[in-house]
């Protein structure tokens, strides 16, 4: 069994300012209960926000009819800094999960790998490509293993469209376009006081150009990108309400294809889903298309009517009574903690899971895309071209 540490604990972690559970606590739990976690322990940076993860918790102990314990920080007040003491109470072989503001994502995990602690940081790893290729030199000093979760590489839809493509069942890849949105409580609440370190596309749209990646291991080339700041500028609010971008890529084989984004995060509140979000693939000899907001699943009652993907993180009932939470939001984080035990056991190296995982390695793509995407968005919208620099 490996040792959690989860340093955040926000909406993903445990669905604060939501009737949700979050995502990754509810995963950290069902892998202690199938008996691959030992101690958890979760950080934030004020005693308030412990205390509303703690009464997550206890639901979640309800639902799953466990009676699991947690240690929390800090202990008293507030301290943006509890994680250092959290570490230092770590034992040798624990893991870490990092779920804090993108602009926090650099300084912390390199911290994390200083202390030889395999780590998990949720996307982006950093909107800067020097910042990842320290990062990625510093794991490999250190020989830790460092890993982004791009929970869409798991999700079944996209693991589908990869054989499809790699079957060359639709012929040569020419264009893909993206739509991903989400409500605008995101902006306007959720992340109102970090705001403005961020943008849809690093925070968003990053998901997809990791899956295109995933998909077609194609290298991007350049990029061009406006946005748009209208809605949440006028509520002091400074970020774009949405971006396009158009991202070309070349292929294994030297032939160039295109993908679009189309992200905002201004959906009104009273949209069916959290989050809109499709992905087509058009190639020379047919298209795959993937509306991943429609699952075919709708929840219609007095207060209104909800699209619920039951593949990302749902509770589920079990046949002892009690219930549990699947889907490949679970399975993300779950795929990590197993790998750290295996880690542990020597069943496998950090060098194997490089490019089996998102690693750091692997997250040098999505980086440069957001990096060179920042720049065409601050110049007009003219072209960026993507430095991809060799890691030694």
């Amino acid at each position: 069994m490996v040792d959690v540490l989860i340093i955040g604990a926000g909406m993903y972690v445990c669905g604060r300012g939501t009737d949700t559970y979050g995502t990754i606590l509810p995963a950290v739990m069902e892998a202690k209960k199938q008996g691959y976690v030992g101690k958890i322990s979760v950080v934030s940076t004020c005693k308030k926000s412990v205390g509303f993860l703690s009464q997550k918790l206890k639901e979640i102990n309800r639902l799953m009819g466990t009676n699991i314990n947690i240690d929390t920080y800090p202990k008293e007040g507030k301290d943006r800094f509890s994680y250092r003491n959290a570490l230092d109470n770590l034992s040798d072989g624990s893991c870490v999960i990092l779920s804090v503001p993108d602009h926090l994502h650099y300084q912390i995990a390199k911290e994390l790998i200083e202390a030889k602690k395999n780590n998990l940081v949720v996307k982006p790893l950093t909107s800067k490509v020097d910042e990842n290729i320290e990062l990625i030199k510093l794991a490999n000093k250190n020989n830790v293993y460092g890993a982004v979760e791009f929970h869409k590489r798991y999700d079944l839809a996209n693991l589908k469209v990869k054989k499809i493509i790699n079957d060359g069942n639709i012929g040569d890849l020419l264009y893909t376009i993206v739509e991903y949105s989400q409500r605008k409580i995101m902006p306007e609440e959720m992340f109102k006081n970090w705001i403005k370190e961020t943008n849809i596309f690093q925070y968003l749209a990053v998901h997809y150009v990791d899956i295109i990646y995933f998909i077609t291991r194609a290298k991007p080339l350049r990029v061009s990108a406006v946005g748009q700041m209208n809605s949440l500028a006028n509520k002091g609010i400074n970020t774009y309400d949405s971006i396009q971008a158009i991202l070309e890529w070349e292929n294994t084989e030297g032939k160039l294809f295109t993908s679009t984004f189309l992200v905002n995060w201004i959906d009104p509140s009273q949209t069916s889903a959290m989050s809109y979000q499709s992905i087509k693939f058009i190639g020379t000899e047919g298209r795959y298309e993937s509306d991943q907001k429609n699952r075919g699943n709708q929840v219609i009652t007095e207060d209104g009517i909800e699209d619920i993907n039951p593949y990302f993180t749902q509770i589920y009932p079990t046949a002892e009574g009690f219930e549990e939470f699947r889907g490949y939001g679970i399975d993300s984080i779950l795929t990590f903690i197993k790998d750290c035990n295996d880690l542990n056991n020597k069943e496998v190296s950090v060098n194997e899971l490089q490019s089996k995982r998102p690693s750091f390695s692997e997250a040098l793509i999505s980086t440069a895309v957001v990096e060179a995407t920042n720049r065409s968005l601050m110049d007009n919208g003219r072209w960026k071209k993507i430095e991809l620099p060799v890691v030694k």
